[in-house]
């Protein structure tokens, strides 16, 4: 028989919710299908499917080809990746990454990679041709802790190309990645087609590799197939919604000189990630940091936000005092709106989502201290600005990964900080919910706000930006002001 994946009368319920109501898909030999539809339409949910991750009510029928050398599996790798220590606990902090990386409780990439290998008793030559396609080879000895979003989303790929198995279902292929990592991403996926290998990409992007020849899209709990990628994104138009009052006010700066560092070096042992850094972030500035994966963005993020220890070993001057002349990390975070992915691996996902929002007046992990009448009332307001009034007393990891980080982006920008840092912030949205922030930080700029925009994806950033940093193995590449929207 040839090879197929039926679906047929999928019906699938979370709580209290129905995901599906009667979906049905056929998946045939040789078809390369793209999966999208908005945040919480159940796509991930009907990856998880056919992972055979969760349960579901209606026919699946998998038939593998029996004659292939390639494993009879359908395997699905996560859009979000929670690794454990070596005694099987995930109960890591933010600050980790900078204060433990060398904690020997947390295996190293080496190590995962070996492990995996085993398991499936694969070629570790072939491990060392991806590393070095993906451009990971200089991570084989770094913990797991150490690595950046995008770094995590290069090993779980490299191990799913590794495994060549009969079905691979990949959730948001490239989020995280630079643009040279998403083009050589592509490559590795068309060799892989060829090989054997069908794929199922959930993704709302549009640089696809050349492979994908089906469409379809998660809509009102049924599967519909489209012809193509632009169709899918036409459908969707943004709501219009008014900025709330309260961040319609200037962000009260104490200083006009916000960031300032001079010759700044950050090394861990014998490697060193930043190399005689030198910036200045005036107050009202809108800057735009970019570099490949493993450039040293997230260090240098980390010195301004007072996550690093390092910070006081190097002339970094914050608000206008040097770091290290008796401020406090609360004072420097009381100043800053920070959204990160690391941020929101390590966030309490059991608080609900006011709670949630409403911790950005505090700058803790979960909400220890109740908000007054009127940042109550700021709060709600912006959640309907968010679209998720609705979802206001619900547990934060009860919503889909793109509503969780909607409401992470109000925790944000709550107490209207004089420096937004927005690492990577859209992450995990749609195509309607990235407007949408993106229209917000455009009117928060409008107010004089100052921002450092970490974004890989140049059709999917703010207009308010003015000038650009750029990150090449921890030095400064370029710094230029830009005097038009980057396309």
């Amino acid at each position: 028989m040839d090879r197929l994946i039926h679906i047929r009368d999928l019906k699938l319920r979370y709580q209290q919710n129905t995901v599906f109501d009667g979906l049905n898909w056929i998946i045939r030999e040789g078809e390369h299908w793209l999966l999208s539809g908005p945040s919480g339409s159940g796509k991930t949910s009907l990856a998880k499917v056919l992972g055979g991750l969760i349960g579901s009510h209606g026919a699946l029928d998998i038939r593998f080809d029996p004659l292939s050398p390639l494993p009879q599996q359908v395997l699905y790798v996560a859009s979000w990746y929670q690794f454990k220590n070596l005694e099987g606990a995930a109960n890591f902090y933010y600050q980790q990454r900078y204060t433990s990386l060398q904690a020997k409780d947390v295996i190293s990439v080496r190590g995962e990679l070996n492990n995996f290998g085993a398991e499936h008793s694969l070629d570790p030559q072939a491990a060392g041709v991806l590393a070095t396609e993906l451009g990971f080879s200089k991570l084989m000895n770094a913990t797991l802790l150490e690595l950046s979003s995008g770094e995590h989303k290069k090993l779980q790929l490299l191990k799913a190309l590794w495994l060549k198995p009969q079905y691979l279902v990949i959730d948001q292929p490239y989020t995280g990645l630079d643009r040279e990592s998403r083009e050589k991403l592509n490559r590795l996926f068309n060799q892989l087609a060829a090989s054997g290998t069908q794929l199922i990409i959930i993704s709302n992007h549009a640089g696809l590799p050349s492979c994908i020849n089906k469409f379809a899209e998660i809509r009102d709990r049924h599967l519909i197939e489209t012809s193509g990628i632009g169709e899918i994104q036409a459908d969707h138009v943004p709501v219009e919604l008014s900025l709330p009052e309260f961040l319609q006010l200037p962000p009260a700066y104490t200083s006009d000189e916000i960031v300032r560092m001079a010759n700044v070096n950050i090394s861990y042992g014998d490697k060193q990630v930043l190399k005689n850094i030198n910036w200045k972030i005036a107050a009202g500035e809108k800057w735009l940091l970019q570099g490949h994966n493993g450039s040293g963005k997230s260090t240098l993020l980390s010195l301004i936000n007072g996550d690093h220890p390092q910070s006081y070993a190097n002339d970094i001057h914050l608000f206008g005092r040097r770091r290290g002349s008796g401020e406090s990390i609360w004072d420097i975070k009381q100043r800053i709106g920070l959204i990160s992915p690391e941020l929101h691996w390590y966030f309490d996902t059991s608080t609900t989502v006011f709670s949630s929002v409403a911790s950005g007046f505090f700058d803790s992990i979960g909400l220890y201290k109740q908000p007054g009448y009127k940042q109550s009332r700021q709060v709600d307001a912006l959640l309907v600005f968010l679209g998720l009034a609705a979802e206001r007393n619900a547990p934060l990891g009860s919503l889909p990964l793109g509503k969780q980080r909607l409401a992470l982006l109000g925790r944000t920008i709550i107490k209207n900080p004089e420096l937004l840092i927005l690492d990577e912030p859209c992450q995990g949205l749609d195509d309607q919910q990235t407007t949408q922030f993106n229209r917000l930080v455009d009117a928060l700029a409008e107010n004089g706000l100052t921002m450092i925009y970490v974004g890989h994806f140049e059709s999917a950033l703010p207009s308010c930006i003015q000038k650009k940093l750029i990150l090449e193995q921890g030095e400064v590449k370029l710094a230029e002001d830009l005097f038009e929207r980057i396309l």
